[in-house]
This record gives structure tokens, sequence and C-alpha cells, in this order.
């Protein structure tokens, strides 16, 4: 395991981390990994836009570099580049089933504003 990865392996816990995921989240990046081809992961990153200046972006890939933080449990690989680290610590990643559907909600202490829809923010 590398320094910026954790498993449920009894040593590191997720809320010791700098991003936690929700049961929810984890049941659903789960689902949404076991029907990608082996290897795919969730990338969560951060980048400028969006009409509160920041935003959200989730990608599928393969690829992870030597710095990611790694969050891994129960099936559930979600990666963080260190720039997007950052911006999200303390944050907690969710999914929410709500009367307007379905959606990745990440409740983040360091913004100070967001926009309506749920995935802009500011700092």
């Amino acid at each position: 395991m590398t320094a910026g990865s954790a498993a449920c392996d009894g040593k590191t816990k997720m809320s010791e981390l700098p991003v936690d995921l929700t049961d929810n989240a984890v049941k659903r990046v789960a689902k949404i990994l076991s029907n990608e081809p082996e290897g795919t992961v969730l990338r969560v990153s951060v980048e400028g836009g969006g009409c509160s200046g920041f935003q959200y972006k989730y990608d599928l890939v393969t690829e992870r570099e030597d710095d990611d933080l790694v969050l891994e449990r129960d099936g559930a690989v979600v990666l963080i580049d260190p720039i997007s680290v950052q911006y999200m610590e303390g944050s907690v990643i969710d999914f929410v089933t709500d009367i307007i559907g379905q959606s990745f909600q990440i409740k983040n202490p360091q913004a100070t504003a967001g926009c309506g829809c749920g995935t802009s923010f500011s700092i």
C-alpha cells in the first residue's frame, strides 16, 4: 500500500484521511466499477469553472499516479490527485437519492459558497 492509499486493513480508518466516502458512495462506486473493465477506478478532481469558480469532475480511468490519494473499500476505488485534495480536505463524498434523482455529492467544509446544482463551489 502506498503512502497515499487506504484500504480497510485495520490500520488506516477512512475518517483519518483528508477525504472520506460514505457507505452509500462506496456501494455506488463499487456497483459502477463492477460493470467496467478490470483495473477501472473512479477519479474525482477539482477544476476551475462552474458558476461558483470550481467544479468537481468524475472520470472512470485506468491510470494511476504515484502521488494520488487512493480511497479503497469493499470493491470501490476512488483516486484524487494531490492538488484536488488541497481543495477537498475534510470533505465527504456521498451518493444521494432524492426526489430529483441520484447523484454524487461532496460535502466540503472549505466551500464558502456553492451553486444550486451542487457541482460547483468557491473557497
